[in-house]
């Protein structure tokens, strides 16, 4: 007796539908596992024994400066972070450039430009309004202006369209009629 049940477990459409689901989030799920454990420990093995917040053979004055200095100064590998906060290698190596500028006897704005020439703008945590960052100041306030734009657009022309369906036209007035007797 060959009798063939007409639906067994393994091909339901909710076993079919878990495998699926399975398939396609379990990839998902071990890339944010690996970040949230891989990320936090990079992190603490880069901020290791390098991490040095400030010299501590600097006067008073120089130390002030400095800190003001790194917080006007953007760390080149971290997403948004002043070269104060950012505890990566790039960003104690160039603290120690700072220092170094500093000894040399450079003033602030020397120390920038000098920075500025080697790295571009993007080393400065507030770079200045001028050709080649035009877009990224004032970017996002044009991308609102589109967005805000196209809303209205597609409002209005979503108002056109269902002002027109309410209003039928003669010949359907008359096909109603004909419909009711």
């Amino acid at each position: 007796m060959n009798r063939k049940p007409s639906m067994s477990l393994r091909e339901s459409p909710a076993r079919r539908l878990f495998v699926r689901m399975r398939e396609s989030l379990l990839p998902s799920v071990l890339l944010a596992l690996f970040l949230g454990i891989a990320l936090p420990a990079s992190s603490l093995a880069q901020s290791g024994a390098n991490a040095s917040p400030a010299p501590a053979e600097m006067s008073p004055e120089n130390l002030q400066r400095f800190r003001k200095l790194a917080e006007e100064l953007r760390c080149l590998v971290c997403q948004n972070q002043t070269l104060a906060d950012s505890d990566a290698g790039l960003a104690i190596d160039l603290r120690r450039q700072v220092e170094t500028l500093m000894s040399r006897g450079m003033d602030d704005a020397q120390i920038k430009d000098y920075l500025v020439e080697r790295y571009g703008d993007f080393v400065l945590y507030r770079p200045p309004v001028k050709g080649s960052t035009l877009l990224l100041w004032f970017g996002p306030f044009a991308l609102l202006l589109t967005g805000i734009i196209a809303w209205i657009v597609v409002q209005r022309r979503s108002r056109l369209r269902g002002s027109e369906a309410a209003t039928p036209d003669a010949n359907a007035r008359q096909r109603a009629r004909d419909l009711l007797g």
